[in-house]
This record gives structure tokens, sequence and C-alpha cells, in this order.
């Protein structure tokens, strides 16, 4: 996939970059600052949408990138790369799926449990 002649990983990764850590960020202040959280809700909600989409976007661009080149394959950083891709998005879900349920789990026992 390209865009003018330019492939469009590099493109990609550059919105996942950005948004990624500011997304983390805003989220970070919306749990630490209680006062702030009605400005940073919907803020803090596009933006997560933002990085989590541009992660997506940025694997299956960087799979497209290495299918079109596979004499990149074969170099140690690529696969480095790759492999540190696969574990962004594998944890990532899997930290967010996790932190829900313990999450949900704690406030469904204290709201439940006190009655």
């Amino acid at each position: 996939m390209e865009i003018s002649g330019l492939p469009l990983h590099p493109l990609v990764v550059h919105a996942a970059v950005v948004f990624g850590p500011i997304g983390a960020l805003t989220a970070l202040a919306y749990a630490g600052l209680p006062r702030w959280r009605g400005r940073l809700r919907m803020p803090m909600l596009a933006l997560a949408l933002l990085a989590t989409g541009s992660v997506v976007a940025a694997y299956l661009t960087g799979s497209n990138f290495l299918e079109s080149r596979p004499e990149l394959g074969q170099k140690a950083m690529v696969e480095t790369h790759e492999a540190r891709a696969e574990l962004l998005l594998g944890l990532s879900a899997a930290a967010v799926l996790v932190q829900v349920v313990l999450t949900g789990d704690a406030g469904a026992r204290a709201v439940w449990e006190s009655l």
C-alpha cells in the first residue's frame, strides 16, 4: 500500500507514535485529576480510539509492507520490530481486558457486598 509512491506504513506509524502516548497521558490525567474529569472525558475517548485505530493500522500496513519487500524480513532489527509490534498489539488488548475485568469486579463487590 502506497501513497504517491511512499509506503503507507511509515506514514501511519507516526499517528500511533503521537496518539498513543498523548492518549495514555490523557488517561493518566483523567484518573489522577478528578476535578478535570468532565473536561478530559471526551478528549480521552477520542484519543483512545485514535490511538487504538492507528496502532492496528500500523500493524496491518507493516505486515503489508513486509510482504511487498520480503528481503527486509531477513534483517535482525526488522524481526525485533515485528516482534515488538505483535507484543504491543497483543499485550495492549490483554492488559485493557484484564484491567476492565478487575475494575468491574471491584465495583460490583463494593456495591453488592455492602447491601
